[in-house]
């Protein structure tokens, strides 16, 4: 799948099939985006400024900021940020792919970027890309918080919500290039501290 595919189908996606918890309840879905920002919290440094890169509608976003970030919330999507200003008008939001956040954001640089539900769905070659585009707008020492899966048995997704799982070595030797350290945590997805490249 391609970036455009992908962006595409989700900017085309009913509401309802975002996320499955929207077949639950609307309550259901927005608690998951609290608990996910707690879960955040845990390895975000109080009051930084986090990006959510693939916000969707803020589902994780709006309680982020509740916490106290400063939250700038990019999305490709803009019917996903226009649903997200009808919610929390005082987010700052960004219309843009990967490719378009050093032209937001300037010298500016983050303190923290989280990336869930985004990378699993893109090739290795666009995932790679994006997350590089993502450790380049974090300052360094800062933390990326990534939904990166590796597997032993490996493979690319074939359709927009497929998952694009890692061979381990290659994720290592990607975080190597890249300038991510991993760091040890209890959360679902990869955390790293932004680094020099090949340190």
């Amino acid at each position: 799948m391609t970036v455009e595919a992908v962006i595409q189908a989700w900017d085309q996606a009913d509401p309802d099939a975002v996320h499955p918890l929207r077949r639950v309840s609307e309550d259901a879905y927005w608690e998951s985006g609290k608990a996910q920002a707690d879960m955040l919290a845990t390895v975000i440094p109080d009051g930084g400024k986090a990006m959510d890169f693939g916000c969707g509608d803020g589902r994780v976003a709006i309680p982020m900021a509740a916490l106290g970030y400063e939250v700038t919330a990019v999305d490709s999507s803009q019917k996903m940020l226009d649903r997200l200003v009808e919610r929390a008008p005082d987010i700052t939001t960004v219309q843009a792919t990967a490719d378009g956040i050093a032209g937001h954001l300037g010298r500016r640089r983050m303190d923290a970027v989280y990336c869930l539900a985004v990378l699993i769905h893109h090739s290795y070659a666009d995932c790679l890309d994006i997350i590089g585009k993502l450790r380049a707008a974090t300052k360094l020492g800062g933390i990326l918080v990534l939904d990166w899966p590796a597997s032993d048995q490996p493979g690319e997704a074939d359709s927009w919500i497929g998952v694009t799982t890692w061979p381990r070595e290659q994720q290592a030797d990607a975080c190597e290039r890249i300038g991510l350290e991993p760091v040890d945590s209890d959360l679902p997805w990869g955390v790293y501290q932004a680094v020099k490249a090949g340190s």
